[in-house]
């Protein structure tokens, strides 16, 4: 707090650091704060900035000076994904010279970076044994090996190009750093310059007062002026979408929250800041933690890169395995149909059955996304708690389970069975029973039930001669919301 005071950075009357409800720190108000409050803001130039891969770092400079000078190497440090960027950026600050910016001018960054956690609970710390039994969710198992091939390719790219020595566990507290800190968006703040228009000013004077021309002449180029720097500065960044990351110091501080989030954060473009406020139509009540959100996070995610698990997340999702490997026979006793010969066939060319590849190779870098989230690399059925069953697996359903009446009508095309009802009333009941046994062979197929987990978890919370450690303790409060979501999915279904 003290650094903060001194590097500019205000703190509202209101806010103040506290014991979090998830643990460690937390913003937390001391009195009633009301919608619209600006709780805190701080100057552009403290915080620490990358551009999405192909643009180039913002702080090119900062991180130029840890690489080879070749070409091929600032090429190749520009087509990095951004929290490598930015996990070389931390490393400089934190190994190499702790100051942003000059050397003599700069803000010093140790008190802050000194504030960062050292560790972290995120799944790639994990044993196998815990990856594989305790979550009983393979599909993150497979997400942690794809993260686990990602960053041990980037980090062997980044030994190759970095002057200064950067252990993997450097590399790794960098990336995590990164992941669970910053924020992005199209448009994140490039500096007000208000020389420009006072110069321009400047300039308007002197043109009109030594008789050079008319006021208008000097108007009209000084609109010109003002225009090109707006257009420059905003317009161009806007229209492009200019995707940039960002690390804030103080306000990474700010917990996360999917329901009920009370702050908003932005940039202030005359003001050269990034502020957090009290979001509009909210009102944070004194002793209340002031919360963020990270998005629309799935707990997948969550705990992936952030290490922890939200209760009722309603952004979460559960990947079942591809529609090419469920239980044909139990869903044709369900429905109490036999499916067509070559029906699945033409949903397979249809690309409704999902990849027969479980694990792609992502080492290389072929097919990973940029924000390096957990992708669906090989077709598997979406749930969501909002939503329920992807509706593209209940065409495909729809199409797989029609009689040859029902597959008649709709001229023999599956694209005819993609709204609910489509097929008849019959053929949406048949659909929806093939999708209800699905999720519950899916659900009995766990090794615990969602009752024995929760009992579980209340133990280790009361029982203190319990041995768990906190990655087991995780792993089962993960294992119970995905049961919950299974469960809740199944009740749309009836």
């Amino acid at each position: 707090m003290d650094w903060a005071n001194e590097n500019k950075i205000q703190i509202t009357g209101g806010l103040e650091l506290d014991a979090s409800t998830f643990g460690g720190l937390g913003w937390r108000a001391n009195r009633q704060v009301p919608s619209g409050s600006i709780l805190l803001s701080v100057p552009s130039d403290i915080a620490l900035t990358v551009e999405a891969p192909g643009e180039g770092p913002d702080d090119r400079g900062v991180l130029a000076d840890l690489f080879r000078e070749d070409r091929e190497g600032r090429k190749i440090l520009l087509d990095l994904p951004w929290y490598v960027q930015m996990a070389v950026y931390l490393h400089k600050l934190d190994k190499v010279n702790p100051v942003k910016g000059n050397k003599d001018a700069g803000t010093p960054m140790r008190p802050w970076l000194d504030s960062l956690p050292r560790q972290f609970d995120t799944p790639i710390h994990w044993s196998e044994n815990i990856l594989a039994n305790d979550l009983q969710y393979d599909y993150m198992a497979r997400s942690v090996k794809r993260q686990r091939a990602r960053w041990e390719a980037d980090y062997k790219t980044v030994s190759s190009l970095v002057k200064v020595p950067m252990t993997w566990d450097e590399f790794l507290w960098g990336c995590e750093c990164a992941r669970s800190r910053a924020f992005s968006g199209a448009y994140t703040g490039s500096a007000f310059n208000p020389f420009i228009y006072a110069f321009t000013l400047l300039l308007v004077t002197a043109y009109v007062g030594l008789g050079l021309g008319s006021l208008e002449q000097a108007a009209n180029g000084a609109g010109v002026v003002i225009s090109v720097s707006i257009l420059k500065d905003f317009v161009i960044p806007k229209l492009f979408k200019k995707k940039r990351y960002v690390i804030c110091p103080m306000i990474d501080m700010a917990n996360h929250r999917s329901y009920g989030n009370q702050g908003d954060v932005s940039y202030e473009f005359f003001g050269n800041s990034y502020t957090l406020a009290v979001a509009n139509d909210e009102t944070v009540s004194a002793d209340d933690e002031l919360f963020i959100s990270y998005g629309s996070r799935s707990n997948d995610q969550l705990l992936q890169y952030y290490g922890f698990v939200e209760p009722n997340n309603p952004n979460d999702v559960y990947i079942m395995p591809p529609l090419r490997e469920w239980d044909i026979d139990a869903l044709e006793k369900a429905c109490g149909r036999t499916f067509a010969p070559g029906r699945l066939q033409k949903l397979d060319r249809a690309g409704l059955l999902g990849s027969s590849e479980t694990f792609p190779d992502v080492s290389s870098g072929k097919g990973r996304s940029e924000g390096d989230e957990a992708a669906n690399e090989a077709g598997g059925v979406v749930l969501t708690r909002v939503g329920g069953v992807d509706p593209a697996v209940l065409q495909a359903l729809r199409a797989l389970v029609s009689s040859d009446k029902e597959w008649i009508d709709a001229g023999k095309a599956i694209g005819n069975f993609a709204e609910e009802g489509s097929g008849g009333v019959e053929n949406e009941k048949c659909a929806r029973l093939a999708a209800r046994k699905a999720i519950e062979l899916e659900l009995a197929s766990k090794p615990t039930t969602l009752k024995e987990d929760e009992d579980l978890l209340r133990r280790m919370d009361t029982v203190r001669s319990l041995d768990v450690s906190q990655e087991e303790k995780i792993a089962v409060a993960f294992r119970a919301e995905k049961k919950k979501l299974l469960m809740e999915v199944i009740e749309t279904l009836v």
